[in-house]
This record gives structure tokens, sequence and C-alpha cells, in this order.
């Protein structure tokens, strides 16, 4: 009956060392601060961060290539002195609307 008990024994000892040897396998590949599932969602979150840094890239090319134009074009620099400031061109006519001035309607009528 020794034998049969020192084999189980040693068979005992086998698959805790299986099992032990698994769970040091499984935190290796897994466990820590920045396991495998860790690094894949980091590397969503790059390609993310890098979508949107080329968007803002593009945003920022086009206002440099818009302020570029700005500080060359006549054309756009008069347009938006029109458009943005109200001013005309030399010696052009100048038009005023006058508008009823607004009613107030505290006051009681008479």
């Amino acid at each position: 009956m020794p034998a049969k008990s020192n084999r189980k024994a040693t068979l005992a000892r086998r698959a805790a060392l299986f099992v032990a040897a698994g769970a040091v396998a499984l935190f290796a590949i897994q466990g820590g601060e920045w396991g495998t599932f860790d690094l894949l969602s980091q590397r969503s979150r790059m390609k993310r961060l890098e979508a949107a840094v080329d968007s803002l890239q593009h945003a920022v090319d086009s206002l440099k290539l818009y302020r570029k134009r700005i500080d060359s074009d006549p054309a756009l620099q008069e347009r938006i002195a029109r458009e943005e400031f109200g001013m005309v061109r030399g010696n052009k006519e100048l038009l005023y609307r006058f508008t009823e001035p607004l009613r107030d309607t505290s006051r009681r009528p008479d």
C-alpha cells in the first residue's frame, strides 16, 4: 500500500505544479498593470487619438491658408471689411435705415 499512496502524492504534486505553472503563465500574459486587454484598449485609444490629431491638423492647415489669403488677397480683405465692419470703398453712397423706436410696453396707455 505505501507504493499506491506514494504514487497519489506524486500525481498530486505534479498536478499542483501544473496548476501553478498555468497560473504563472496566465499572470504573465494577463496580470500585472499592463495586461493583454489593457494593451489592446491602449492601441484602439491611440488610433482614435491619431484620427483626432489628423482632423485638428487639417483644421489648422485650413486656417493657416485662410490667414495667408487674408494677408495677401485684396478682394477678400474688402469683402471682410464690408461684411464684418460695414465699411464701403471710396466715394460710394452710404445708406442708412431708420426704424421706428421700440414701444415701451411697461407704461399704461392713456
